[in-house]
């Protein structure tokens, strides 16, 4: 039987990085896709409780079928899991190719990895493929060439691999010819120290718009995706959703009674 992939991210439907995902995904199997119909970046886990949501079919061709869904990133997941291929056997989730890096704490913000770890809480091996580019018009070659061989390897082992499954890939900005290889890391532990630019409207309204940099925390921890990115590697983070502090649970024993 053939594989069937579904595909999202947090860019849009009309994002490259999307259409990237698209013939990456057409090459492991039959595409299913919902993906928001406007920019949902930094969204993370959101769901849309409080309005309607609206889809449409805007593309249906031999393989491919995309929907575009007015709901967050994770709302995609959830109409698709829940409602519209309830029915459907889905093998792999692909979520992306996202436009800038999800590496280190990004994960917590990134509505490309929030639609991938809601994938896999429906027990599908899920990936969040992202490039180290936010540029509308970035190279994806390299993305694609390592998502590839990723999706790949997760295919073929899926049997065998412990579920929820749900891994960050991250891709340097450089050539595809320049990748050094594939690397599994674990998160940076690092924080964005935000800044807020804030100006006056032609109203005469405070308006504030949000800017800042990552701080790394550990610049020559090896092991971490940051350090991968930074020497080329494309890095692999498996992510949990258990998000209980064990050893502050264990220190906590005795404290709180």
């Amino acid at each position: 039987m053939k594989r069937v992939i579904f595909l999202t991210n947090d860019d849009s439907y009309l994002s490259k990085g999307f259409r990237a995902a698209v013939n990456l995904a057409r090459e492991f199997g039959d595409v299913i896709a919902i993906a928001p119909e406007r920019v949902q970046s930094g969204m993370s886990q959101a769901i849309t409780i409080n309005q309607p949501l609206f889809i449409r079919q805007v593309e249906k061709s031999e393989g491919v079928t995309i929907y575009a869904f007015s709901g967050t990133p994770v709302d995609c997941a959830k109409v698709a899991f829940d409602h519209i291929f309830r029915e459907q056997k889905i093998d792999l989730v692909l979520s992306g190719i996202n436009h800038g890096s999800n590496a280190a704490i990004n994960v917590m913000y990134s509505g490309t990895m929030g639609a991938a770890i809601e994938g896999s809480l429906y027990g599908i091996p899920s990936i969040g493929l992202s490039l180290d580019d936010h540029a509308p018009d970035a190279d994806f070659e390299g993305a694609v060439e390592a998502g590839r061989k990723i999706i790949s390897d997760v295919l073929n082992a899926a049997d065998n691999l412990p579920r929820p499954l749900c891994l960050n890939v991250n891709v340097p900005r450089i050539p595809a010819s320049e990748i050094r290889g594939i690397r599994l890391c674990r998160q940076t532990r690092g924080f964005w120290r935000e800044e807020f630019y804030e100006r006056q409207d032609p109203n005469g309204r405070d308006y504030y718009w949000l800017t800042g940099a990552f701080q790394n925390s550990e610049p020559e921890a090896e092991d971490s995706d940051e350090w991968a990115l930074a020497h080329n590697y494309v890095s692999v983070v498996p992510v949990q959703v258990d998000m209980t502090d064990y050893n502050m649970l264990t220190k906590l024993n005795g404290v709180i009674k």
